[in-house]
């Protein structure tokens, strides 16, 4: 538990607190549900992102030093933020787990797609009982090719499936970069972009 989710103990006569070292609402969950199947009894809740508190078993009264062990043993997989690491001097890309990608289309050397959007209001003939007025879009696809490939990267696309399509453009290091960066720009790139 400590080693996979650093934390501090407070301990007082009925109950300790786990103060997490980075605070993580969904960590504090999974440790306080992990603990409470470990005891068969519901004994430990999460109280906010940094702290999960434990109720002293009975039998742990006076014995903390065996209890944290035995806290210590479960194991818990803390929640990771979604990040992607860029060194833009050395060219190193590092994609962590849990990368998503909302719908994007990528473009590699002189193949440009845009896609833009109208909203028409589609109304009934006058006084008709069953008709509604709804929004319609009216979408419009325009591409202009060269030489180079697209691919198209669809809703909840994964690290394997981006790296896939990446290389099969034949993009290098310094590239994904590039892509990766406009990507976040669009607002595709499920994750946090830190550029070293």
């Amino acid at each position: 538990l400590v080693q996979a989710a650093p934390a501090q103990m407070v301990t007082t006569a009925d109950e300790l607190t786990l103060v997490l070292h980075d605070p993580d609402f969904s960590t504090a969950a999974r440790i306080a549900d992990a603990l409470n199947e470990n005891f068969k009894t519901r004994v430990a809740r999460a109280v906010d992102a940094s702290a999960v508190t434990v109720a002293i078993p009975d039998e742990y009264r006076g014995q903390v030093p065996q209890l944290m062990a035995r806290l210590e043993a479960v194991t818990v997989r803390p929640d990771a933020a979604a990040r992607v690491v860029i060194n833009e001097r050395t060219g190193t890309v590092v994609v962590g787990y849990g990368v998503t990608l909302g719908p994007a289309a990528v473009a590699h050397g002189s193949l440009s797609v845009r896609i833009s959007t109208k909203y028409e209001v589609s109304q009934p003939q006058p006084f008709s009982k069953t008709g509604e007025t709804v929004v319609v879009p009216n979408e419009t696809v325009e591409v202009q090719e060269g030489a180079a490939q697209l691919v198209k990267l669809e809703e909840g696309s994964t690290l394997e499936a981006v790296t896939r399509a990446l290389n099969a453009l034949g993009a290098t290091p310094r590239d994904i970069i590039a892509i990766l960066q406009a990507l976040k720009a669009s607002g595709a790139l499920r994750a946090e972009l830190v550029i070293l």
